[in-house]
Formats: structure tokens, C-alpha cells, sequence
């Protein structure tokens, strides 16, 4: 199911065109997302690794059938990989072409003057979109028809990194000191995510609106896993979101992502399990959590965290 963000009345059917691709999208979620498309804000959404940050970019490019241009961001990305960079190589095929033309060109000029003018003139030629690589940033502006653009956890950028994306973020433009500004021809939908591994800066906060994403709720873990396994059995989907809730409340290394309880029913369906004992649960650990040692606590608290045999 697509449509035209534009087009929807309320933040419900942005839930609903959400919720036809898979993705289980709580009220705060579909009414940030509706704001920042409506009011044309970038969206800025944080929370705990593995709460759907980055599906949700994916989701809101599906529903809405829009093309999804992603810029991962890491430390030490900068304008070359973000934004743009020159055709470097075909730059200089051109510049063999032009010397081999020279003395066609300039042989009407009238003086040195004259000459330098001409060449002068060619500029414009060498420095102009034609000779633009472009990257992310720049892409994303480009699309006729509009786009999502994810921005996947900038808190791994640098700092001077925030100050690149400033004019996208608030303009919709960006500026090449050899063409110029190029503003977009249809306004994105830009989500930025972040893990709060650091503090981003108070001037990329003003320009987004924010949405923090929790871990869910059991209930909404139990649709999740009935949207992405229309087999499972409810008891099981219950009883993996119970056991999955209780992790979450250990010290561990790193809780459980919305992806990892997907793989674990995936998991426990291809073994048949319809329960949760110790036995299939201890066999399938490693599929849930990914360090040794929080298999190794876990493992240890089972009979605490399991529920009682029938």
C-alpha cells in the first residue's frame, strides 16, 4: 500500500500506510513523523540501538512509495562522501579536448587579452553540474518527485560534520562555491537517527523536530512479531515478548534489538518450538544476545526468567 504523504488527513493513516508494510508505529511515532512532512522539518529520532530507528526511514520510504537515499554516517565522513565531489577524470579528458581545440579557439582572438577572456569563459564549463559526483546529501535534493533521506546515526560524526548539514536542514539547499546554491526540487523527508553515543549541538536540534523511541511494550512487541510472522501462534509471540521484556531489565552488554526477537521466533519456528522451555531456549541464546557473558548471566537466572511449566 502507497500514497502520497501529502495527501493523508491525519497521523491514523500514516500509522495504517506504516503499518501495511510491517512497521507497528505507536502514536508518537506516526504524529512526529506526520508533523515533520507537513510542516517540512527534518526529523531528529533517538533511542537505544535496536528500537527501529532506521526502519522506520525504510517503512515511511515504502508506504509512501518514495525512493530511500541513506548517508551512514561514521567518524571522519565529511563533504566528499556526504555531499559531493568533482568528476575528476572526466575533468581531465576535457581538458585534452580543450588543448587539442586551443588553437581553434583562440585563433580569431585579437591579443593576449582577448585569449585569456576566452579561456577564462571555459570555467564554466569545467565547474558546473555536469562535472558534480553526487553524493547523499546532494541526491536526495535532486529528486523530482521527492525522497526520504536518512541520515543513520549522525552522533558518530563529528562535530564539524553538524555544521555541513545546517543549510540542508534548514533550507533545503546546499552551496558549491563554484556553481553556486542548488535548492531542492521537491522538499525530502529527512530523518536523521541517532544512539546518544555523544551530545549533538543546540543549532542541529532547533532546525529538527525530536521523537525519542523506546524498547516496546509487550503489546506492541506481540504485533510486531504477528506482523512479521503471520504463523506464530499467539501464546508463543506472547510468551517471546514476556521473556525478551524481562532481558531488557538485566545489566546486560547490549539488550536485545526489535530485530534480534524477530530472529529468535524466526528461530524457534524453524525448530518447531510452540513453548519456551529451558531446553530450546538455552540451545537458541546465542541468537538473542550477543555477547558471551550475557549468555552466561542469562543462562544462569533462567528458572527466575522463564514462567512456570504448566
Amino acid at each position: 500500500m502507497t500514497m502520497d504523504i501529502d495527501a493523508l488527513q491525519s497521523p491514523a493513516e500514516l500509522a495504517t500506510a506504516l503499518g501495511s508494510g510491517g512497521y507497528i508505529a505507536s502514536e508518537e511515532v506516526s504524529l512526529a513523523l506526520y508533523l515533520a512532512r507537513h510542516l517540512q522539518k527534518p526529523l531528529l529520532v533517538e533511542g537505544p540501538p535496536g528500537v527501529g530507528k532506521t526502519e522506520l526511514a525504510k517503512a515511511a520510504a515504502a508506504a509512501l512509495d518514495l525512493p530511500l537515499i541513506r548517508l551512514q554516517c561514521y567518524e571522519g565522513v565529511d563533504e566528499a562522501k556526504a555531499l559531493y565531489e568533482w568528476k575528476y577524470g572526466k575533468q581531465l579528458l576535457y581538458t585534452q579536448v580543450l588543448k587539442q581545440q586551443l588553437d581553434r579557439i583562440l585563433g580569431d582572438s585579437s591579443g593576449l587579452a582577448a585569449s585569456v577572456e576566452k579561456l577564462h569563459a571555459m570555467d564554466d564549463i569545467f565547474f558546473s553540474e555536469r562535472f558534480i559526483e553526487p553524493r547523499p546529501l546532494l541526491k536526495a535534493l535532486q529528486q523530482e518527485e521527492g525522497s526520504v533521506l536518512l541520515i543513520d546515526e549522525v552522533d558518530k560524526s563529528e562535530e564539524e560534520f553538524e555544521a555541513l548539514l545546517l543549510e540542508i536542514l534548514s533550507d533545503y539547499q546546499v552551496s558549491i562555491p563554484e556553481i553556486g546554491t542548488i535548492s531542492a526540487r521537491r522538499v525530502p523527508l529527512v530523518i536523521l537517527t541517532s544512539n546518544q553515543n555523544r551530545e549533538l549541538s543546540d543549532a542541529l536540534r532547533r532546525r529538527c523536530l525530536h521523537l525519542y523511541i523506546p524498547f516496546p511494550g509487550m503489546e506492541q512487541e506481540i504485533a510486531i512479531l504477528r506482523s512479521r510472522l503471520p504463523d506464530i501462534a499467539q501464546q508463543l509471540a506472547a510468551a517471546l515478548a514476556a521473556f525478551v521484556d524481562r532481558l531488557r531489565q538485566l545489566d546486560l552488554n547490549k539488550q536485545p534489538a526489535i530485530s534480534e526477537t524477530i530472529d529468535w521466533a524466526r528461530a524457534l519456528l524453524l525448530l518447531h518450538a510452540n513453548s519456551l522451555d529451558r531446553e530450546v531456549v538455552l540451545s537458541t541464546l546465542n541468537v538473542l544476545l550477543k555477547h558471551q557473558a550475557d549468555i552466561d548471566n542469562v543462562a544462569d537466572q533462567l528458572p527466575q526468567l522463564l514462567p512456570p511449566a504448566p
